[in-house]
């Protein structure tokens, strides 16, 4: 249970002006685009021609060629965020509720946008930072083909996990954590030169070697303290989907305890405000992807 309700939270006209101190912006989002997920989940079909075509001769006999089929599945998952405020809200003029559930509703986005990372990278549930069994293996952490490479150094690491993504994929984004684009803002070469510098004191360039890049706080987050992830990196432009099926419009609650907190709404002087989504995302082929860790997993 979430609660912004205290003494004098509405005061002075109950606010004439909100700002937002919530935080939070999703690497996926910056690196893969957003497609249409059904509510009932996506099945994308994979096929792979594994052979180059032949030249035939006129009456020729026509070669056969290898190639593979599978699938893979996007099953959304439903995020939640509930918040109790005082019931001076319902009460207050409409322009005024009107502000402050705009305020409420961006931040829900900015939290949906830091979910997906978690969920999509780690398998975590983004409240409790706990392994969630309905992720399962769908994140890069844990689903098998994922190549991992324990750092050594930050430039070398980025060289070693683009080497060791699958034949046919390229490196179309790089998600990395403040830790590791601090390390790699320190790369030194021997004549003096520090060909990183757009990342040091939090830099976010945008682009490392011309490869679009994420520096975000969502990739080092770890359900372990003693192994975590440095930087997320491969072919997010082909071989990653995501997208949202449902975003379900804010709620207003007046009554119960519909977020089984401590108090029932009534009693406690109270409304619920509560918004929901349904998110799925799909690895299509983990070869195209690497993850550089900070030890053996």
């Amino acid at each position: 249970m979430s609660s912004i309700a205290s003494t004098g939270l509405f005061p002075k006209e109950l606010i004439p002006e909100i700002f937002s101190k919530v935080s939070g912006k999703s690497s996926i989002a910056r690196l893969s685009a957003q497609t249409p997920i059904a509510f009932s989940g996506n099945e994308i079909m994979t096929f792979s021609l594994d052979s180059d075509v032949s030249i035939v001769a006129e009456g020729g006999n026509k070669p056969a060629g290898d190639g593979t089929m599978g699938s893979v599945t996007i099953t959304p998952v439903k995020v939640v965020y509930n918040a109790r405020v005082n019931d001076e809200f319902i009460r207050c003029a409409e322009e005024k509720q009107i502000e402050y559930l705009r305020a409420f509703t961006d931040g829900f986005a900015k939290k949906i946008a830091r979910g997906v990372d978690i969920m999509a990278f780690h398998g975590l549930n983004p409240a409790s930072k706990a392994t969630s069994s309905i992720i399962g293996t769908n994140c890069f952490d844990r689903l098998s083909g994922v190549d991992k490479v324990v750092s050594t150094a930050a430039e070398a690491d980025i060289t070693a996990a683009i080497a060791g993504l699958g034949a046919g994929y390229t490196c179309t984004g790089i998600a990395m954590s403040p830790t590791f684009s601090t390390a790699l803002s320190q790369t030194t070469y021997a004549g003096g030169q520090k060909p990183y510098e757009d990342f040091m004191w939090g830099g976010n360039p945008g682009a490392v070697r011309g490869i679009p890049a994420d520096v975000n706080e969502t990739v080092g987050v770890s359900a372990s303290t003693a192994v975590y992830d440095y930087a997320v990196l491969g072919d997010f432009q082909n071989a990653f989907k995501w997208g949202f099926s449902e975003i379900i419009p804010l709620e207003v609650i007046e009554y119960g305890n519909p977020d089984g907190g401590a108090a029932d709404l009534k009693q406690a002087n109270q409304v619920l405000l509560r918004t929901e989504a349904y998110v799925g995302w799909g690895i299509i082929d983990p070869d195209a992807f690497a993850v550089i860790v900070n030890a053996e997993e």
